[in-house]
C-alpha cells in the first residue's frame, strides 16, 4: 500500500467518524482498531494494551490533575470573583473597562481547566454576563470572552504545554516559561483592541478611581492573587518544578479559601473533586486512544514520509514552521486541542530536528495556531461553546469575531518570524 494511500486512510477515517459526532477518544480509538484491521499493520492486543498504557503512565501528567482542581477550587470558593473585582476597581474611568478585565481574568485563570472550550464555558460564560449587565453589545462581549478564552492555554499553568512537553520530552517548566512572553503580547493586542472599540462606540466610563474601593478590594483579593502568583513565580525563579507547582497551588487554595473567605462543606469539597476526577479522566483517555494513533502513525514510518516531504519544499525554517502552522491551523478546525497535540507532535518533531527549530519553540507555536482554529469557522469548538452559553447565533459571532482575528494572527507571526519573542525568556534563564 502507498504512504499517499496509508496517509489518506489516517486522516480520512477519522475525520469521518469525527463528524458523524462520534466523541474524539472513540473516534480515535476506532480509528487505530480500523487500520489494523484493514492495513498491512498487525492486529495485536497486547501491543495495544501497553501502548495506551505507557501513553499515560507518566510522573509529569500528574501536573493536569493538580491544576484542574486548582482552578476548579478557586471557582468553588469564590475565589475567581474577587479577583474580578479587583480588577473591576482597578479600571476606573477607562472606557471598555470590563472588557480590559475579561481579557485579564482569562490570562490569569484560563489553562487550568484543561481546554480553552472548557475556558469560554465555564469563566467565559461569567465573563459575558457581567459585560451584557454594564450594557455593552452581546456582539462585542461574546467576541472579547471567546478571543480572550484562547490566551490561558498559552501561558502557564497550562494543560496542553504540559501534555505537549510529555510527548516532545521537553521541560515543562521551560515551555512555561516560553509561553509567558507570546501569550502576554496576545493579552496586549486584544486590549488594544477593545479600546479602540469603546472609543469608537463611545461607551460609557466607570466611576472615577477610588482609592477606599481599591484599597477595600485589594485588601479582600490578595490571599487569592497567591494561587497565580505563587505557580508562576515558584516556576520562574527554580523553587519547584511546573507538578510540584500544581501540589503546592492546590494545597494553598484549600488552605485560604478555608481561612480567608467563607470557606466550604465537605459535601462541596467532595462534588469538586468528583468533578476534577472526570475531567481528568476524560483527558487521560484521550491522551492513551491518541498515543495508540500517534504509534501506528510512527509505525508506518509516516513521519520520515513528511518530513521529506516537507524538505523538498525549503529548507529554511520559517517556511518548514509556516507550512506546518498551516496544516496545524487546519487540524484545530477539527479535533479537539489535546487528541491534536498528542497525534502531530511525534508526526512533525522528526520534520523539526531536521532543521534548526527548537522544539520549545515549535511546542509555543503549535499550541497558538491549534488555540486560533479553535476559535474559527466553520468548525471552530469554541464558536459552538459561546453560542451554547451566551444564546447569540453563530453567524453574529463569526460577524463580530473578525476583528479580533488580527491581533491573534499578528501574535502567531512574529512567533514563527521572530523566534527570540518564544525563546528569549528561556534563554536568559539558562533554560534553553
Amino acid at each position: 500500500m502507498s504512504n499517499i494511500v496509508l496517509l489518506s486512510m489516517f486522516v480520512g477515517v477519522l475525520l469521518a467518524l469525527y463528524l458523524f459526532e462520534i466523541p474524539v477518544v472513540y473516534a480515535l480509538g476506532l480509528t487505530s482498531l480500523i487500520l489494523m484491521w484493514t492495513t498491512s499493520i498487525p492486529f495485536e492486543p497486547l501491543l495495544v494494551v501497553q501502548t495506551m498504557m505507557s501513553g499515560s503512565n507518566s510522573f509529569v501528567l500528574l501536573a493536569i490533575p493538580l491544576f484542574l482542581q486548582t482552578g476548579l477550587l478557586m471557582n468553588t470558593l469564590g475565589l475567581t470573583d474577587v479577583i474580578f473585582d479587583f480588577a473591576k476597581s482597578l479600571v476606573g474611568p477607562i472606557r471598555g473597562g470590563l472588557a480590559h478585565v475579561n481579557v485579564i481574568a482569562s490570562i490569569i485563570f484560563s489553562g487550568m481547566t484543561g481546554t480553552a472550550a472548557a475556558d469560554a464555558a465555564g469563566l467565559g460564560a461569567i465573563e459575558y454576563r457581567a459585560m451584557r449587565d454594564e450594557g455593552y453589545d452581546e456582539g462585542f462581549s461574546v467576541a472579547v470572552t471567546g478571543s480572550s478564552s484562547i490566551i490561558g492555554p498559552i501561558i502557564p499553568p497550562s494543560v496542553p504545554l504540559i501534555i505537549y512537553a510529555v510527548i516532545a520530552q521537553v521541560s515543562i517548566g521551560t515551555l512555561f516559561i516560553a509561553g509567558l512572553i507570546p501569550g502576554l503580547i496576545m493579552g496586549v493586542g486584544l486590549i488594544v483592541l477593545c479600546g479602540i472599540y469603546a472609543h469608537r462606540r463611545g461607551y460609557e466610563r466607570g466611576d472615577w478611581w477610588s482609592i477606599s474601593d481599591i484599597a477595600r478590594s485589594c485588601y479582600r483579593a490578595l490571599p487569592a492573587l497567591g494561587t497565580p502568583i505563587l505557580i508562576i513565580g515558584g516556576i520562574l525563579g527554580g523553587l519547584f518544578t511546573a507538578t510540584e507547582a500544581g501540589a503546592i497551588a492546590l494545597f494553598y487554595t484549600i488552605f485560604v479559601g478555608y481561612v480567608f473567605y467563607d470557606g466550604f462543606t465537605l459535601y462541596e469539597l467532595i462534588e469538586s473533586f468528583e468533578d476534577g476526577m472526570t475531567r481528568t479522566a476524560s483527558l487521560t483517555f484521550i491522551v492513551a486512544a491518541a498515543s495508540l494513533y500517534g504509534f501506528l502513525i510512527r509505525r508506518a514510518q509516516l513521519p520520515e514520509v513528511l518530513a521529506e516531504a516537507v524538505t523538498a519544499v525549503s529548507t529554511d525554517p520559517m517556511i518548514i514552521l509556516l507550512l506546518i502552522a498551516c496544516v496545524l491551523f487546519i487540524v484545530g478546525l477539527m479535533l479537539e486541542t489535546i487528541a491534536a497535540i498528542t497525534i502531530l507532535t511525534p508526526v512533525f518533531l522528526p520534520v523539526i530536528e531536521q532543521t534548526a527549530i527548537s522544539p520549545i519553540h515549535f511546542g509555543v507555536v503549535m499550541i497558538i495556531t491549534l488555540m486560533i482554529g479553535l476559535l474559527t469557522p466553520p468548525f471552530g469548538i469554541i464558536l459552538f461553546v459561546l453560542n451554547a452559553v451566551t444564546g447569540v447565533s453563530i453567524e453574529r459571532i463569526i460577524r463580530n469575531m473578525i476583528p479580533f482575528y488580527i491581533p491573534l494572527l499578528l501574535v502567531l507571526l512574529l512567533a514563527i518570524i521572530f523566534p527570540s519573542i518564544v525563546m528569549w525568556l528561556p534563554r536568559t534563564m539558562g533554560l534553553a
